[in-house]
């Protein structure tokens, strides 16, 4: 039968017509339709405390390399079930990477988007960065190595930001770790750094043209951070860039393993924590006024126009190797330390991020067990969380008719010889601070102690008291709060 030429051409663009149409939506079913991530304040708010996942995926090579197990599933439930709500991950990609292509292994950015993962499967924000991995970069913000780190950071950040384009605006990026500015010069230099990066990441479109970044001072270094990092890198979306710094101060009290010429080893912090019988390890500077100006400074540069901050580390060494009342009053006083830092922080608008390095032995900052998750370090835990609470507290209370006393705690809890009482005041108070047995008899006193706002301790030292459930009040005329404490010795 013979067909026309009419029909024939009827029939071809019928069939193409279809093919068209199955191809177009074989495309929609396919591509991801993205759309803007939340501001770096709108994430900023949902963070609250964060622990990182140290010495681990930031070893130069090799996960395992300075001896920590590998990540599992069980050590990130762990820290979700403790209480963190983000985890910043350490990476090394240099050690990975073909050093004449710049290409990442791709066996290691599966294994990094693995840990991710574990941290998805429990609802936390994470923070991926590029860290020591040798100093390639931060040991190098010098003009001389200026193109050469350049080109690297734009071949690793292309990458990586390619890898982890889908991940939603609950994985944020930073760009460096410490890295070592101590000048102006040094400074163009690193946010040269800084702005490939941005770009780099820019770049790759999608869920990476709003994702938010972080960028960090000079050293991470507060001092040289409010007096160096006048500028941040242009962007090409706006709000979506918070600023990085770290705090380890006073060190001596934080890092420092022996007596150096500039300095002594400190057991002790804080202005209620001092020994009367080992002084020359109390610290003599660093105290709580320090923790209140630096975070001032953060405040003001940062955090009042709108950038939010990372506290992307913060820590203090357990000095195990103490003995008797020495290691119960250094816990004690670190154990503050936690909680009066961790409030501080957010209270000024920083977001807490602690350094764990997985080391539980003397001079060791680990919280957990990496292997299964077990808490290896209860009292750091709770003061850290409890820190988190008296900061947030803060912020959730307004009003005249909030009461003077957002919180009162004791530390430690159960008390064994000698205890804080802390307390987070909103406004100035004359507080009298009595404690009662069970039998409702008055065992100790503190009358008519006059405390500006913010967070205080009392120092109370149990004397011959017996073991037992004691009550702490604290008066201040109109209002009574009352805290159960319980004496094991």
């Amino acid at each position: 039968m013979k067909t026309s030429n009419h029909s024939a051409n009827s029939v071809k663009y019928t069939i193409t017509r279809h093919a068209a149409i199955f191809l177009l939506c074989a495309l929609l079913l396919n591509s991801q339709v993205y759309s803007q991530l939340p501001t770096a304040a709108e994430i900023a708010d949902e963070m609250t405390i964060g622990w990182n996942i140290g010495n681990s995926l930031d070893v130069p090579g090799g996960e395992t390399g300075w001896g920590n197990p590998r990540v599992n599933q069980d050590l990130i439930d762990a820290v979700s079930d403790a209480g963190f709500n983000t985890i910043r991950i350490p990476c090394s990609w240099d050690s990975h990477a073909d050093q004449t292509t710049y290409e990442i292994d791709v066996n290691w950015l599966d294994r990094v988007s693995e840990v991710i993962d574990y941290c998805y499967a429990n609802d936390l924000y994470v923070i991926i960065n590029v860290h020591w991995d040798g100093g390639w970069l931060e040991n190098n913000v010098t003009t001389a190595k200026q193109e050469e780190v350049n080109a690297k950071q734009h071949a690793y950040w292309t990458q990586i930001a390619e890898y982890f384009n889908e991940y939603d605006e609950q994985l944020l990026f930073a760009g460096a770790n410490e890295p070592n500015v101590e000048n102006a010069e040094q400074m163009e230099v690193l946010l040269s750094y800084h702005q490939t990066f941005i770009d780099a990441v820019r770049a790759t479109g999608g869920n990476n043209a709003s994702r938010t970044l972080v960028i960090q001072g000079p050293y991470t270094d507060i001092d040289k951070t409010n007096r160096l990092m006048n500028t941040l890198p242009t962007d090409t979306i706006e709000d979506r860039l918070m600023a990085e710094v770290h705090y380890y101060t006073p060190w001596n009290f934080c890092g420092l393993e022996q007596d150096a010429s500039w300095g002594k080893m400190f057991y002790f912090w804080g202005e209620d924590f001092h020994s009367t019988t080992n002084t020359v390890r109390n610290a003599n500077w660093g105290e709580e006024d320090a923790v209140e100006s630096y975070f001032g400074k953060m405040k003001t540069k940062f955090a009042d126009q709108g950038i939010p901050i990372i506290l992307g580390e913060y820590g203090a060494i357990r000095r195990s190797s103490l003995t008797g009342e020495d290691l119960e009053l250094h816990l004690a006083s670190r154990e503050y330390y936690y909680k009066y830092v961790t409030s501080s922080a957010i209270q000024h608008g920083l977001i807490p991020v602690y350094w764990d390095n997985g080391y539980s032995g003397n001079n060791g900052f680990a919280l957990f067990d990496r292997n299964n998750g077990a808490i290896v370090d209860q009292g750091a835990v709770d003061a850290l969380i409890e820190g988190a609470q008296l900061g947030t507290s803060v912020d959730e209370k307004t009003g005249d008719n909030t009461p003077v006393i957002e919180s009162i705690n004791a530390m430690p809890n159960p008390v064994s010889y000698s205890t804080a009482i802390l307390l987070n005041l909103r406004e100035s108070a004359l507080a009298d601070i009595s404690i009662f047995n069970i039998l409702g008899q008055r065992v100790a006193h503190f009358n008519d102690r006059n405390f500006s706002a913010g967070l205080h301790s009392v120092n109370w030292n149990i004397g011959d008291i017996s073991n037992g459930i004691y009550f702490v009040n604290v008066n201040i005329g109109r209002q009574l709060f009352t805290s159960k404490v319980l004496v094991l010795r």
